[in-house]
């Protein structure tokens, strides 16, 4: 039986957790090192660590980071946020993350996708795509932080990344990222039915419901959060017991 995932997301600045509305009024929350064994004792399956300054510097930072974390929890780890290059990625995985995420450099560069693929395994790339609804029902890619369209279909571009050697995909909906009423379930489902690779479901969680809707309707492989796992509104094994209680499958 496949067996769905719970993704808590950790922002980084600096080398430690921080918290704050829309990346503003960043507070110290705490040691990511810390934070990474506690979630796996919260029963996470895997963890992300966003490097919100994607410097080359903060990128040394993040992998020192990556590198004692991962001597601490069994649970994969990735790692987004400011990689260009393949020697970025190179960087990231060799200091001992499972996986990598990039957005804006492979929308300006796609064959970045293709060439880590082919150096390090699809498993170990993830799309990152973060989409806004136009006024036609579609959807737009979005870099920069949410701050920059491209024009870019967000179906069509989830499609692509498949193509060009993505193993997974990381789907944010920028209109419901912290609202708190619920992932964007249409688009979870058209990409997921569009691409035959996982869907990570982002961006509005706020009620046990929505994550079972996220797997349920939206067909997505696992779902991410940040701010609701972080300060245990929704306890993740709390999670986990009631999905399994609806019949979705996941690791007790």
């Amino acid at each position: 039986m496949h067996t769905y995932r719970i993704i808590p997301c950790l922002d980084i600045k600096d080398g430690r957790v921080v918290k704050g509305i829309n990346f503003v009024g960043l507070k110290d929350a705490g040691d990511p090192v810390e934070w990474a064994v506690a979630y796996e004792a919260a029963g996470a399956d895997e963890i992300v660590f966003l490097d919100l300054s994607g410097t080359n510097e903060s990128r040394k930072t993040v992998a020192d980071i990556v590198k004692i974390a991962a001597s601490k929890v069994s649970i994969p780890i990735t790692v987004g946020g400011g990689i260009r290059t393949v020697d970025d990625i190179r960087t990231i995985l060799e200091s001992g993350a499972n996986k990598i995420s990039i957005n804006s450099a492979a929308v300006k560069r796609p064959y970045l996708i293709s060439e880590g693929a082919k150096a390090f395994g699809s498993k170990c790339i993830v799309a990152a795509i973060d989409a806004k609804k136009r006024n036609d029902g579609t959807w737009e890619v979005y870099i920069s932080g949410g701050q920059v369209a491209t024009g870019l279909d967000a179906v069509e571009w989830s499609m692509e990344t498949k193509r060009l050697g993505a193993g997974e995909i990381l789907l944010t909906s920028i209109d419901r990222d912290g609202t708190k009423s619920g992932y964007d379930i249409e688009l979870t489902a058209q990409v997921s039915s569009n691409t035959d690779i996982p869907v990570i479901a982002s961006g509005g969680a706020g009620d046990y419901s929505h994550f079972y809707d996220a797997f349920s309707i939206g067909k997505a492989d696992a779902v991410l959060a940040a701010s609701l796992f972080h300060y245990s509104e929704i306890p993740i094994l709390e999670l986990k017991k009631y999905l399994s209680k609806r019949g979705v499958s996941v690791r007790q």
